[in-house]
């Protein structure tokens, strides 16, 4: 497989396989899952950043556990629409994903995700700051990947 759109993404995954959402931060990468009717997502985890390989196999095992059939991977755009280091990082994230591995993964902008969590947290559900450290990423990787589930 290779890089594609949300909406070419959906249509060429097999009946019952799940979208594994990724929000792919400095020191964590944030998951979240779809049902398998890829309506709903769930955050779900978080992968504590180490070394490249160490990451790709932590993320192999979950694709493998969760019948994962797909990647969106959150693209951190800047605010005027332009691509910069991070967006560079991401794009090679992915590269270097499907060197190890035959993926079928969409990118989606994920602008103000983090933000719009942490917003969310503090004012819906009054966690303090280090409860929301320990979910924000997972919460924030299930905001790209409904909003990827939400667009097609």
């Amino acid at each position: 497989m290779a890089v594609m759109s949300i909406r070419e993404l959906k249509a060429g995954m097999p009946d019952g396989a799940r979208l594994l959402g990724l929000d792919l931060g400095t020191k964590t990468i944030g998951l979240a899952l779809s049902d398998v009717g890829r309506l709903v997502a769930t955050p779900y985890g978080t992968i504590r950043r180490r070394k490249f390989t160490a990451d790709a196999e932590d993320l192999f095992a979950v694709i493998d556990e969760q019948g994962v059939g797909g990647l969106v991977i959150g693209l951190p755009v800047e605010m005027d629409g332009s691509e910069g280091a991070r967006c560079q990082s991401a794009r090679q994230f992915a590269a270097n994903l499907l060197r190890k591995r035959e993926l079928a993964i969409a990118f989606w902008d994920e602008r103000l995700s983090t933000a719009a969590v942490e917003r969310l947290l503090v004012s819906e559900a009054d966690m303090t700051r280090s409860r929301r450290a320990e979910v924000v990423d997972k919460m924030a990787a299930a905001y790209i990947l409904q909003g990827a589930l939400d667009a097609c």
